[in-house]
């Protein structure tokens, strides 16, 4: 009976670890969950200092000179563990500056990202025809969430009364149209 509870405490240890938040609990506990994006947008001088943590989607990654990397963002609002929803709706930009180089092929665009930053103001840059303000900060913890592999299959027809499917995986021309496998064409 022993190993049998064992077994149980470690299937839920095992089952548990694979839901926790991205970001690190000491990092969340200094972040300031009631500041909104939106908020923020407004007036990102007026929050300096602070913490948040916000997610989204890569525009685009560029490496500065300085050796440090910014990361444009198109906002979105957050799961339960930290990953970007896959809804349409956002409340805006934003930049976050990594103090290192990360490798623009892998932070590239259309990958969701997790960051919890401080927030050190604003920055102005062209967006469009248009200067946009965007809320600035500093990643201290940078979050890649991987990219799922969307498959489609073939077409796979088969027929009972025949025994074998007419198209499909490993059977294509040679098989549908070869007279020894096609009952019609002997």
């Amino acid at each position: 009976m022993k190993s049998w509870g064992r077994w149980v405490l470690f299937f839920l240890v095992f089952l548990l670890s694979g839901c926790a938040h991205v970001i690190s609990k000491d990092l969340r506990a200094k972040s300031d969950p009631s500041l909104t994006f939106r908020q923020v947008h407004q007036n990102p001088d007026g929050f300096k200092g602070k913490m948040v943590i916000w997610g989204g989607e890569i525009i685009e990654t560029v490496n500065q000179r300085d050796g440090s990397t910014q990361i444009e963002v198109f906002q979105k609002p957050l799961g339960w563990r930290g990953e970007p929803k896959d809804i349409a709706a956002s409340e805006g930009r934003l930049l976050i500056l990594a103090d290192k180089y990360l490798d623009p092929y892998i932070f590239r665009s259309g990958r969701k990202v997790t960051v919890v930053g401080e927030i050190l103001g604003e920055k102005m840059k062209p967006l469009g025809e248009m200067d946009y303000r965007y809320p600035l900060l500093s990643g201290k913890q940078i979050h890649l969430w991987p990219e799922y592999a969307s498959y489609s299959y073939p077409y796979y027809y088969y027929d009972p009364w025949w025994g074998y499917p007419y198209w499909g995986w490993g059977w294509g021309f040679h098989y549908y149209y070869s007279p020894r496998h096609h009952p019609r064409r002997r």
